[in-house]
């Protein structure tokens, strides 16, 4: 390859292998070649899952699912990045993983038949659900305090929130938009959306064992 490695990730362990439950046998005997941060070599993917649930993030993401849209595993793959508490999918049960590139096996996924299913689960957990859309009175993401305990809704591409998830959620807001464009990409709004709480509430503190990029 004339850019890169030849290949991702690591070969078979070389030398005594470690000792402890989290380390996978047959990834030590054949090499790691999957898409996990450089910690969690050789570990089994319940444990990876354990140690990602000892620490996760206090925001949920959720995706209206009613035209199999293509962006919903793109905004998996981010939730689990940034390592939101669940992802929930509204509507359809089924949708395109293509773009979640595997990381929906590390991320906690629920699903709702519908927005107002979605709610009320959030109130029982006490979890505010914001929605985001270009709509009227919206708060500006770049200046609103972004609560900790939230849940981010993202409707379909193009149509935006539908309106029983805009009359579902307890506020909307937008994000800066400068260009000719009507409104930016559905997972691209997640990602800056989920970057936003990270700004505020994660722990980023030099040294902290809590972010380990």
């Amino acid at each position: 390859m004339p850019h890169g490695p030849p290949e991702v990730g690591v070969g078979p362990w070389v030398g005594p292998w470690p000792e402890g439950d989290e380390y996978d046998a047959r990834l030590l005997a054949e090499g790691d070649r999957r898409n996990v941060v450089d910690r969690y070599r050789y570990w089994t993917m319940e444990a990876i899952v354990a140690d990602l649930d000892a620490r996760r993030h206090d925001f949920h993401v959720a995706i209206e699912n009613w035209q199999h849209d293509f962006n919903i595993g793109t905004i998996v793959r981010s939730a689990n990045a940034f390592l939101a508490a669940e992802v929930h999918i509204v509507g359809n049960r089924r949708w395109n993983r293509r773009g979640a590139m595997v990381t929906d096996r590390y991320q906690h996924l629920r699903h709702h038949a519908s927005v107002a299913d979605l709610a009320a689960y959030l109130r029982g957990t006490g979890v505010a659900l914001l929605g985001i859309d270009n709509l009227p009175g919206s708060a500006h993401l770049e200046t609103m305090e972004v609560p900790r305990r939230v849940c981010f809704l993202f409707g379909q591409e193009g149509p935006g929130l539908s309106e029983a998830a805009r009359e579902a959620c307890d506020g909307t807001f937008s994000i800066a938009q400068f260009g000719s464009t009507r409104s930016i990409n559905a997972s691209a709004a997640a990602a800056i959306a989920m970057h936003a709480w990270i700004r505020t509430h994660a722990d980023l503190t030099p040294g902290s064992d809590a972010w380990r990029g």
